[in-house]
């Protein structure tokens, strides 16, 4: 059980207190409610962009990590198509030195042509090594292309396209900024060996005067039911064939969610999963093969993908992945797996909350959902899915007309540029 006081501002931004006495640390989380999904289609790659500009100094504090550094402390940060999530770790007794530094940059960024600038290269530069000269690097973007047509999932939270983030433009960037980056729209977590009436007066006194912000209204559009099959056939410069496969599934509040997460660790969650073992260990078809999800907040998607072995035909292969859906379609699985998962499950999550951190960031992801309160329930909600429910949610996920399947192919010629054929 997390135990928690909460409190808001005036201004609207969200506080919760986790006192954790056994740490002489503090951990400051502030998770911002915006992410990929929320930008303009034509300027996409905006809040990733802004992961980066956040530690380029702000108004008042040219220099973000040197302070910190001195108190101490380390940061990170990362953003997915739902959120953007800041920490800082620190010595208990500067936590004021976390406060100072993370109500400066909500106040305002200290915004000009030359940090753009610098922060713009960075990411193209990124855009450039990870998804453009890496083999397999674009795979997300086709496929995000290929399963959404509508929803803004539709492209990655580097953006769409390069010329998103180097044609940005400074007042861009600052409508931005002020848009989202708001207490109103803010959720700040301080966890460690802290105590509630010390964090109260030290949020009152650097964040009570930033002016709250409109909190935006987000109205996306949904993604229409899928209701025939998508294929994709790219040949590139990789070393071998790669299988993907992705079928649209539940939104993360919906009581189907836990199932089809249950689901996908059975199918392909490690080196005991059925996939694997059928697929890798017995018929040697597959190098390495994988079920997963990213647990988006909206309606997601839970992928199967794999690297094949040398010889082996993708259209074998893809039979083969086939016939392992068709079992958990048609047959319960048994206590016994049924057992294992859950326990699994449940290490996982009490791994994850072994830390201050983790505890920091799930705490303000869960207010973010609804309601903090929620973290100490979630494996509640996973003990309470049955076998029918998998059973259930493999035939309502994997049909063929909810599937966008990508073959990956090896060229097996000198490199040249990379050819697309969409089937279908």
């Amino acid at each position: 059980m997390i135990h928690f006081e909460r409190f808001t501002l005036a201004n609207g931004l969200k506080v919760i207190v986790h006192q954790d006495t056994s740490t002489p640390m503090a951990v400051m989380n502030v998770l911002y409610d915006v992410g990929a999904r929320d930008e303009d289609p034509a300027r996409t790659g905006f809040a990733h962009l802004f992961e980066h500009l956040m530690f380029g100094g702000s108004v008042n504090i040219p220099s973000y990590d040197e302070p910190l550094q001195m108190a101490g402390g380390e940061n990170n940060a990362y953003t997915t198509n739902d959120i953007t999530n800041y920490y800082i770790q620190l010595p208990a007794e500067n936590l004021e030195t976390a406060f100072w530094l993370e109500s400066d940059r909500m106040l305002s960024l200290a915004f000009g042509e030359k940090s753009l600038d610098v922060q713009r290269k960075v990411v193209c530069e990124e855009f450039k090594e990870h998804y453009i000269a890496k083999p397999y690097g674009d795979v997300w973007h086709r496929m995000r292309e290929l399963a959404y047509k509508t929803h803004p999932y539709r492209w990655m939270t580097i953006g769409q396209d390069l010329s998103h983030i180097e044609n940005a433009k400074l007042q861009d960037v600052k409508d931005f900024f002020f848009r989202f980056y708001r207490p109103s729209n803010a959720i700040l977590v301080v966890a460690g060996n802290v105590t509630v009436d010390h964090v109260k007066a030290l949020a009152e006194k650097w964040f009570g005067d930033i002016p709250a912000g409109e909190k935006p209204v987000r109205n996306l559009p949904q993604e229409p039911v899928q209701t025939v099959a998508r294929r994709l056939e790219v040949e590139a410069d990789v070393p071998v064939d790669a299988f993907y496969k992705c079928w649209h599934m539940p939104a993360r509040l919906d009581k189907r969610y836990y199932a089809v997460d249950l689901l996908s660790d059975i199918l392909g969650g490690g080196q005991s999963s059925r996939l694997y073992q059928a697929l890798v260990k017995e018929k040697k078809m597959f190098v390495n093969i994988q079920c997963y999800h990213y647990g988006s907040t909206d309606a997601g998607l839970v992928c199967i993908e794999g690297k094949l072995t040398a010889g082996t035909d993708i259209r074998e292969a893809e039979m083969e992945v086939e016939k392992e859906l068709q079992k958990i379609r048609t047959e319960l699985i048994t206590p016994g797996e049924m057992h294992k998962v859950i326990n699994k499950t449940e290490s996982m999550m009490a791994f994850e909350d072994m830390t201050v951190t983790s505890r920091a960031e799930s705490l303000a992801y869960f207010e973010l959902l609804g309601d903090a309160e929620w973290m100490n329930t979630e494996l509640e909600k996973y003990e309470a899915v049955s076998a029918e429910d998998i059973r259930t949610e493999s035939n309502l996920i994997f049909t063929e007309a909810n599937s966008n399947t990508m073959y990956y192919l090896s060229k097996t010629k000198t490199p040249a540029a990379v050819t697309t054929a969409v089937l279908n």
